[in-house]
Formats: structure tokens, C-alpha cells, sequence
């Protein structure tokens, strides 16, 4: 059994008795140097920084340390973006938790933590912060370092959402508390290491929407024609029905429009993007990156052999190179029970394979015709774009 202690910037004054109790008893002690630091000299463990890269580490620290009676330290509350939820994957875990920075942040500014939104950018992109802004959500993004506040304000600055009000709160908890408010726009101070940034979202006159829900408009997405437009994305995500913590594959990704907006559908949901061409591969980890979900996985790769080794998948999406000879059978042959398969043809000849298939597996086939409005001359017409047939198949649990 692992004592995970939550630790505060106030230190040891700040544990409850407790986590005071659980440390004095402790032979080893792991954490980060910054952390270790507050401990008082009473704690008489060895003392062990983690390494970095961290969680490469972690089993192996965790084996050399079993016959001790072992302490991690943990920033605030080790199960909220913490070293807590990795350790519990690894062994058996006593938790004592601290407040969370998420909770002394909200609790400085009155806000209600459950209605607030947050965004790590600890070892993370902070471009993850695109998918959660929304004229009038309140968010907290987790710093990685005293940088992160001037790349949060250049990302709203860029997004539009200049006029948002930015208050990084830092040394949440300890003697050297300070707080700093600007607009993004006007943002220009500097901060401690430790800090969270609290955005207030504010648009600015022309600013894009770009809501959670499937059919963002097609220019959103850097494309070199290779996607799938808004109207029918819309009903092929509706299809593909994400929950949290399902895995979508997106085969013949081209712009990955649909495993993007499947991955915005939630925080939880997760994508693989399979694409043959290394322009386009390169091209679904921008546009990923630039709408929030940045942890999009991109194989540059043909199926159906660059499936092999893939997780399995709760969804499956085929968009391009549907008549490829073994495409069909790995992908149905990969999906969990109860998993979906949505694949669009366009052409004859993907017409009658999804045809066969629907034959001899059943689910729906749904005809879609989109047409646009546009000038004719000096009046104004329709313009029909290729019909898509859709075909949905649900896997039987076995």
C-alpha cells in the first residue's frame, strides 16, 4: 500500500493531521524536489525526486521501494490531474488529499467549481483550450510554469476572445500569494511558476463560433478537398453516437473532420486517424491542434494494414478507401460487441459494397442529397452536391 499525500504551497503547516501522521511514519518519501523541500526536518524518510520523463519511472520506483513504507507527495489533490490516478493504475493507494488549486482558485473568485471548466496544460498543449472556449464559460487552466499565462492570452488573442478577462492567481495557499488581472489583449505581467489562469470568455465582434456539436463549417478545417462536408459530418457523428472514454477509428481520414469532431463531442472521447498520405496526416494533427484535441493520434498509413497493433475500437468511421481490398473485413473484425460502423460511398462502386455488406449484416442504409443555394447568372439556384449513401451496422454482442 502506497500513502499518496496531498501537499499545498503553504507546506506542512497547511496538512491535516493525518497526512502529518502518515509522513513521520514513512521510511521513503518520493516527489518532486519542490515539494520535498517543504517537508521539516521530523520527516526523517529518505527522500527520492521523481526523475523526469516521470511516468516512464514510476514502476520501476515503485519496485525498488516495496519493502518500505512509501509517501508520494502530490500537488494539491493527488486524484485531480494528479500522480494519484497513475499510481492507482500501478498498485493499491491510500489517498490523503490536499485542496485542489482547482478549489482555492474558484474559492478566491467565487466561483462554482462544478460549473467551471478545466484544462490542464501540464505537459500538455495548451492548445486544448481551443475546444472549451465559448462566449461566457468561465475556465481554469492548469500552468505548466510562469509562461503559461502569456501563451494562454496569445491563444485568445488569436481565437478572437481577446477581450476576455484573465486573473492568474498564484502560490495558491502560501505567505507569497499573488493575484494578477488583465485583459488577454492587454496582458502583459509576469508570474510565479505555481499559478493558475482564470479566463472569463468574452468574444469579440466577429469572433467564430465553434460549438461542441457535430457540423462545424467546413473552412474551419484546412483541407485540400478531402472531407467530409459539414451536413453530411453532422449526421455521420450522430451515427457514430460517441460516449465518454469510447475510441473512435477514423479510416481514410483525409482532413479528419469526423474523429476530430467526434473527440469534441467530450473530453473523454479518443481518436486514431489513419491516412495513406504524410501531406494529409500532417495536415489532421494541425487542424487537430487548432480545435482543441490536440491528443488526436494521427497513423500515416494504409488499411488495412496500418490497423494491425491499433486499440480496439468502440466506433469505426470509414471515410476513404472503402473498395481497398481487406477494409471492411478488419474493420468489422476489430470492433468491440456492441460497437458501430458508419462508412459513406459516394460511388458505384462503394454503393454495392456497402450494399453486400448490409445484406449479410444487416443495419441501415440512409440516401443523403445536400444542396446549396447559389447564383445563376443574376438569380439564384440550387447546386446539388454528390449523394451520399450511409451505411450504420451495430455489432452484435457476443
Amino acid at each position: 500500500m502506497v500513502t499518496v499525500v496531498g501537499i499545498g504551497a503553504d507546506g506542512w503547516t497547511g496538512l491535516a493531521p493525518a497526512s502529518r501522521s502518515a509522513l513521520a511514519r514513512a521510511e521513503v518519501v518520493l516527489g518532486a524536489s519542490r515539494q520535498l523541500d517543504l517537508l521539516p526536518p521530523e520527516v526523517t524518510a529518505e527522500r527520492v525526486a521523481w526523475p523526469t520523463p516521470l511516468l516512464p519511472a514510476v514502476p520501476a520506483l515503485l519496485a525498488a521501494h516495496a519493502g518500505s513504507v512509501l509517501c508520494v507527495l502530490a500537488s494539491g489533490d493527488p486524484m485531480f490531474h494528479g500522480i494519484g490516478t497513475t499510481l492507482a493504475r500501478h498498485t493499491a493507494v491510500r489517498v490523503l488529499p490536499h485542496p485542489s488549486s482547482a478549489s482555492l482558485a474558484c474559492a478566491r473568485l467565487g466561483w462554482a467549481l462544478d460549473k467551471v471548466a478545466v484544462v490542464s496544460a501540464v505537459a500538455r498543449p495548451v492548445e486544448r483550450l481551443h475546444a472549451a472556449l465559448h462566449p461566457g464559460a468561465r475556465v481554469l487552466v492548469l500552468s505548466e510554469g510562469s509562461q503559461t499565462p502569456a501563451a494562454v492570452a496569445a491563444l485568445l488573442r488569436d481565437r478572437g476572445f481577446g477581450s476576455s478577462r484573465m486573473t492568474v492567481l498564484s502560490d495558491l495557499g502560501a505567505d507569497t500569494e499573488a493575484v494578477v488581472t488583465a485583459t488577454a489583449a492587454g496582458w502583459s505581467g509576469e508570474v510565479g511558476p505555481l499559478n493558475v489562469v482564470a479566463v472569463e470568455c468574452a468574444a469579440d465582434p466577429g469572433a467564430r463560433r465553434l460549438p461542441r456539436v457535430p457540423g462545424l463549417p467546413d473552412d474551419v478545417f484546412e483541407h485540400d478537398g478531402q472531407i467530409t462536408k459539414r451536413e453530411v459530418r453532422a449526421l455521420t457523428v450522430s451515427s457514430l453516437a460517441p460516449e465518454p472514454g469510447e475510441l473512435l477509428w477514423d479510416v481514410g481520414a483525409g482532413s479528419g473532420s469526423v474523429g476530430i469532431e467526434w473527440s469534441r463531442a467530450d473530453p473523454a472521447c479518443r481518436a486514431v486517424a489513419v491516412e495513406p498520405r504524410e501531406d494529409r496526416a500532417a495536415r489532421i494533427a494541425r487542424n487537430a491542434l487548432a480545435l482543441g484535441v490536440p491528443e488526436l493520434r494521427v497513423v500515416t498509413g494504409s488499411a488495412p494494414g496500418a490497423l494491425a497493433g491499433l486499440p480496439e475500437p468502440d466506433a469505426v468511421f470509414v471515410g476513404g478507401g472503402v473498395t481497398a481490398d481487406g477494409v471492411l473485413p478488419a474493420c468489422w473484425a476489430a470492433l468491440r460487441p456492441g460497437g458501430r460502423l458508419v462508412v459513406n460511398a459516394v460511388t458505384l462502386e462503394s454503393e454495392v459494397l456497402v450494399a453486400r455488406w448490409h445484406g449479410e449484416v444487416g443495419g441501415t442504409l440512409t440516401r443523403v442529397s445536400v444542396g446549396r443555394a447559389g447564383p445563376v447568372g443574376g438569380f439564384t439556384g440550387w447546386r446539388q452536391a454528390m449523394p451520399v449513401t450511409q451505411w450504420v451496422a451495430v455489432k452484435e454482442s457476443e
